[in-house]
């Protein structure tokens, strides 16, 4: 029998498992996720997320991540707070500034640090991307939404009624607008100007929080004009501090570049155990 041990952790409610395979090599990760992230007969979770050291010299680190349904996703920002304190805490590292390689790139995690432990992290998640134009989205009867990319593919609907997600959400992520599938967001501004938003994450239904799916819905707020470029968008699990810059600048000795969004938020351990493959 054999039992590899675990970590469960959650930002925000967003759930997965986190394994280190510099030590514990899992050979089938997309089965391993489909099994633990059972929440009756498994572990239970949103994925599974596995922790390594860097193949390439740029970055410390890296993580794969896999949904709930054995698919992998490009990156995760939930998860890359957690890997933060994680690494941290666990002495795996002494930085407070982790290059993380993703599959959408490198991204810097800053931890912010009270008593040796991780309070909150801020993710660098790079630059916004708009691949799908709006208008070949209109034109696949989708009505009126936001698509952008946050290395990972997000549409987002403006829209009061944000329970929606569970009828629509699975429709829309399989719609045939998107053939790689896609994040859904379902938002609604608030009378003290947050961001009250719900998530269907690709490949495991809705989430707790997302936060890909957080960088993604200030940015389509920023850009239809229903919010400024700093943001809070409250989630089922928690809130998150999204800021997208307008230009270069450092704040509290750390530097922020010009068009990068930069999510900040908690990341919390919930147990640890061993399961069997």
């Amino acid at each position: 029998m054999n039992r590899i041990p675990f970590t469960k952790m959650h930002g925000c409610g967003n759930d997965y498992i986190y394994i280190n395979v510099s030590q514990h090599s899992i050979d089938d990760p997309k089965a391993v996720a489909i099994k633990w992230s059972d929440r009756h007969k498994g572990i239970g979770s949103d994925g599974l997320v596995l922790i390594d050291k860097s193949p390439v010299p740029e970055a410390d680190f890296s993580m794969r991540i896999f949904n709930a349904d054995g698919s992998e996703a490009m990156m995760c920002g939930n998860a890359s707070r957690c890997i933060g304190k994680y690494l941290f805490e666990k002495g795996l590292t002494t930085k407070t500034d982790i290059r993380l390689l993703t599959l959408s790139g490198i991204k810097v995690l800053s931890l912010h640090i009270k008593d040796n432990i991780v309070e909150r992290v801020t993710v660098d998640m790079g630059e916004p991307a708009f691949d799908v134009p709006t208008q070949f989205i209109a034109s696949r009867g989708l009505g009126k939404g936001t698509f952008v990319s946050m290395g990972n593919p997000h549409y987002v609907i403006f829209t009061e009624n944000v329970d929606q997600v569970s009828e629509t959400g699975h429709s829309l992520e399989y719609h045939p607008a998107f053939p790689q599938r896609c994040n859904i967001e379902f938002a609604r501004i608030e009378d003290d100007g947050s961001i009250r938003t719900r998530v269907w994450e690709r490949g495991s239904g809705v989430t707790q929080a997302c936060g890909t799916g957080a960088c993604a819905t200030a940015v389509a707020a920023a850009l239809t004009g229903k919010t400024g470029r700093t943001s809070q968008v409250v989630m089922d699990g928690g809130t998150l501090n999204i800021e997208w810059c307008e230009s270069d600048h450092s704040t509290e000795g750390r530097f922020f570049q010009k068009n990068h969004i930069y999510m900040t938020g908690p990341a919390e351990f919930v147990f640890e155990g061993e399961a069997e493959l």
